[in-house]
This record gives C-alpha cells, sequence and structure tokens, in this order.
C-alpha cells in the first residue's frame, strides 16, 4: 500500500514522503496512529500543493532576509562602556547586549544567537559582526563602543 507520512517514522520514512510499505503495517499502525494517509490522488494534489505553499513562503522569507541584510548594513549600533586608559572595556559586550540595543534603537529584533560573536568586544571603537539572517542570507552590523 503506499502511504504519505504526516510524521517522521524512524526507519521507515520522513513527513512528506510517498512510500510503499506492508498492508497489515499501513493499516495497523501508521493510519490507525496518524502517522501516515493513504496515497490517494486527491491526497497527493494535497500534498504537491502544501510543497508549492511551502516553497513560496521560503522564497518570501530569505527575500525578507535580503532585504534585512541592506537595511542592517547601513546601521550602526551605539553601546557605551567603562573602560581603563588603553581603551579597554571593564568587563565585555555581548551579543545579548548588541541585540537589545539593536532592537531600542533601531526596532530590530534580532534574536542574540543569530549575532556570530566568536568572542565578547572587550575594546573601545568600531567593530564589525556578522549577523545570520537565513540559513543561505548573511549579514553584518556595524557596533561602535564609546567610553561611557
Amino acid at each position: 500500500m503506499k502511504v504519505i507520512f504526516l510524521k517522521d517514522v524512524k526507519g521507515k520514512g520522513k513527513k512528506g514522503e510517498v512510500k510503499n510499505v506492508s498492508d497489515g503495517y499501513a493499516r495497523n499502525y501508521l493510519l490507525k496512529n496518524k502517522l501516515a494517509e493513504e496515497a490517494t490522488q486527491g491526497n497527493m494534489k494535497a500534498l504537491e500543493a502544501k510543497k508549492r505553499k511551502a516553497m513560496q513562503e521560503e522564497q518570501k522569507e530569505k527575500e525578507e532576509a535580503m532585504e534585512l541584510k541592506d537595511t542592517l548594513a547601513d546601521l550602526t549600533v551605539e553601546l557605551k562602556a567603562k573602560s581603563g586608559d588603553s581603551g579597554r572595556l571593564f568587563g565585555s559586550i555581548t551579543s545579548k547586549q548588541i541585540a537589545e540595543a539593536l532592537e531600542k534603537e533601531h526596532g530590530y529584533k534580532i534574536d542574540k544567537r543569530k549575532i556570530e560573536l566568536d568572542e565578547p568586544i572587550r575594546a573601545l571603537g568600531y567593530t564589525t559582526i556578522p549577523v545570520k539572517l537565513h540559513p543561505d542570507v548573511s549579514g553584518s552590523i556595524k557596533v561602535h563602543v564609546a567610553e561611557k
């Protein structure tokens, strides 16, 4: 019997896959537990429509990420911190602080985990930090750390 998997089933198939399984396994386990549905012509058309819609949404997200990348390239996030004579900070600037300042100053909410800060900023001045906006789109933010 041909079935469309509605959820991932370990060792058998992933969500959205169409596979041939034995009739008994399909009726007694997959269909009963709503892990799969029979691959009728109507269900196949519905699956194709879902896939098309998902592709369109993915494309839209990517375009929005590209626009955000261009916008972020022009922005500078201003942060103030105490520092010593040599310009070294007491403490450091973390990705959380950068994300909060970006939202407060410019209104763009970016998750702190998307800001790819290898190590915290520990000096005054300008720093360019990479930001992962989408799996295919990376941008950058300029951060200016000034004396408090």
